[in-house]
């Protein structure tokens, strides 16, 4: 086992840092990982199988973090992108791969249990990706979750009919049990998992927290998530729809953000092993013995997925340019269709080398996914921001903001309540189209080209609000501006010292850093909670930043010299602490007292031995 896991641990570490340092992702690098250590690489694991089955409970790990985030009222409010867009996308891949199936020769149950599995796609993947991205809260995001959690609920009863499918006497079916008996068993399972989550396991929670031991209270956590698969398991059941259904259960609970944290680092190990296995299960044989018939297979898989979920990405309201991404994020074989096929092979449903096809179809259109949106992103995108022409300009005024992100809007909306309408120019597409709706007028457009700076009316104007938050372009945008319209004044947002200090150098005279005042304020805050009075603390705090913007200025000119800045902030740090200490001794002798954070201490002190 410790050889296994060194393995397992060691190709993760070197395939996916370099997969992500290539652009390729993480989960393309985790299924580079299990195709080299596999039974067609480097020969390093061979019993395939059972590490994808215990590696499967990774899915069922992420599954329960999920529902922790997924409280019941906003799962009611999903119901709409759930079961209409899950139902409609199912319906729609699910016949057309179905159709596919029939034309490629399969009977009609074949064809059936082959198509709906293959229109499930993989949680783990599109979950982990928009995760990567942060594109889970996003509007498109949040649809493609409810469309993969209509898949996860669809594949309970698929397996039920899967076995119905098969020939009498063939397979499993003849022993199984009668359909109501085992509709029976998964009603009861579901609702014990509902009884579990609703009325035993907070009370539970409250006895091991009691403890105050951090291990047992994690040791609990996945005794849950085991208990549960295993309850939904016997049922014949999804582990992961179980586990899913419970953390929904104690979304609500004062436990839910230390059980995600317990959870969360095992989630994350299982889910790569899960990827690691998918890459070793590829029958790279196949490649070899029938390569066109996997090739159309992955292609015929992608192009029918592709196209369906674009039309169910129309139906929910997905923005025009989020449809291809939402198509893609979903075009994937999925883990349960794994499931599904291993069933309709027991059951005699599918023969065993259209099993085997379907299979490697599967695992290679999962391995397809980073590429594609890799392709989408330095491709698509940029061909399609490339083809769309600028706004016309039928605005002018006395300021032009660049940028209108979260930094730029504060501004905006700030100058508009005070009757100062600006002209907005910003890139984003789908940013403009949600402010539009909120009545704000922007124009899409490149603010680093001449001529809409001209359209715009900066010949005119008398200020610029630089808030792009790339800091290459924000430096093109005030180079170009310096250049062409010298009489423009410009107030500019920095990302960091680097960009302050570029600005400075070619003459900004206003340049706010978007993080410093913000934490200045909270700083104050923080004096003012230990005692200080709300007076001291803005004098300390105005202090502070007058101080800090003076050594800023003094480093600028030896900026590219190390030595001289890292002497210059030493000395820079101790004249401040020396200046405070000054400062500190006057305030206290003239109010007749102690060291104030002495004195604030003990006030606290006294105030916790009073309660």
């Amino acid at each position: 086992m410790l050889v296994d896991a060194f393995v397992y641990l060691a190709a993760a570490v070197l395939c996916v840092p370099l997969a992500k340092r290539f652009g390729l992702g993480a989960v393309l690098g985790y299924l580079i990982a299990g195709a080299l250590i596999g039974p067609w690489g480097l020969k390093f694991v061979s019993d395939v199988e059972s590490i994808l089955h215990f590696s499967e409970f990774g899915v069922v790990l992420m599954l329960f973090v999920i529902g922790l985030e997924l409280e019941p009222q906003r799962l009611t409010s999903m119901k709409k992108e759930v079961f209409g867009g899950g139902t409609l996308q199912m319906a729609l891949s699910g016949g057309a791969l179905m159709l596919a199936g029939l034309a490629l020769g399969l009977d009609w149950r074949a064809a059936f249990a082959a198509g709906f599995a293959l229109a499930l796609s993989s949680t783990a993947i599109a979950m982990a990706t928009m995760d990567e991205r942060n594109f889970t809260q996003t509007p498109t995001g949040r649809s493609a979750f409810a469309v993969l959690l209509f898949q996860d609920i669809a594949a309970i009863p698929l397996l039920a009919v899967v076995p119905l499918l098969a020939v009498a006497g063939a397979g499993e079916a003849a022993n199984s049990a009668p359909v109501w008996q085992r509709a029976g068993i998964a009603f009861a399972a579901i609702a014990g998992v509902i009884v579990i989550g609703r009325f035993l396991t907070r009370p539970a929670l409250r006895i091991i927290a009691n403890t105050h031991l951090r291990e047992v209270f994690t040791a609990f956590a996945l005794l849950l998530v085991i208990g549960i698969a295993l309850l939904m398991s016997a049922a014949g059941l999804s582990m992961a729809l179980g586990a899913f259904l419970a953390g929904v259960l104690l979304a609500s609970s004062e436990y839910r953000h230390a059980l995600e944290t317990d959870i969360e680092p095992f989630k994350g190990l299982l889910l790569g092993l899960f990827f690691i296995s998918v890459g070793m299960s590829i029958d790279f044989g196949l490649l070899t013995s029938r390569p066109l018939m996997v090739a159309g297979l992955v292609a015929g898989l992608l192009a029918l997925k592709l196209a369906t979920l674009w039309l169910v990405a129309r139906m929910l309201g997905v923005t025009t340019r989020q449809r291809l991404l939402f198509a893609m994020l979903l075009s994937q074989g999925g883990e349960f269709a794994f499931v599904v096929l291993a069933a309709a092979k027991g059951s005699a449903v599918i023969a065993p080398e259209w099993n085997a096809l379907f299979t490697i179809a599967v695992a290679l259109s999962m391995a397809t996914t980073p590429l594609l949106l890799i392709l989408h992103d330095r491709w698509i995108c940029r061909e399609a921001a490339a083809q769309r022409e600028a706004d016309a300009i039928d605005q002018s005024g006395e300021v032009i903001i660049a940028g209108f992100g979260r930094f730029g809007q504060i501004i905006g909306r700030l100058l508009i309540a005070n009757g100062i309408r600006p002209v907005v120019l910003d890139q984003d597409p789908d940013q403009i189209e949600m402010l539009r709706r909120f009545g704000y007028q922007v124009f899409y457009g490149d603010a680093t080209r001449l001529d809409l700076l001209e359209a715009a009316g900066a010949a005119r104007a008398r200020l610029l609000v630089n808030a792009i938050d790339d800091v290459e372009a924000n430096l093109a945008l005030t180079d170009l501006v310096r250049k062409s319209f010298p009489n423009i004044r410009i107030l500019s947002r920095a990302r960091n010292v680097s960009h302050y200090v570029a600005l400075r150098t070619r003459n900004v005279e206003v340049v706010e850093r978007e993080t410093f005042e913000s934490a200045l304020r909270l700083g104050r805050h923080a004096l003012e909670a230990l005692g200080l009075d709300r007076y001291r603390a803005r004098e300390l705090a105005d202090q502070f930043r007058r101080h800090n913007i003076a050594t800023m200025d003094a480093l600028i000119p030896h900026f590219n010299d190390d030595a001289k800045i890292l002497t210059a902030s030493k000395a820079g740090r101790q004249e401040l602490e020396e200046q405070f200490a000054k400062d500190r001794q006057a305030f206290d002798e003239a109010h007749d007292g102690g060291d104030w954070h002495v004195r604030a201490a003990a006030d606290t002190r006294d105030g916790h031995s009073k309660a």
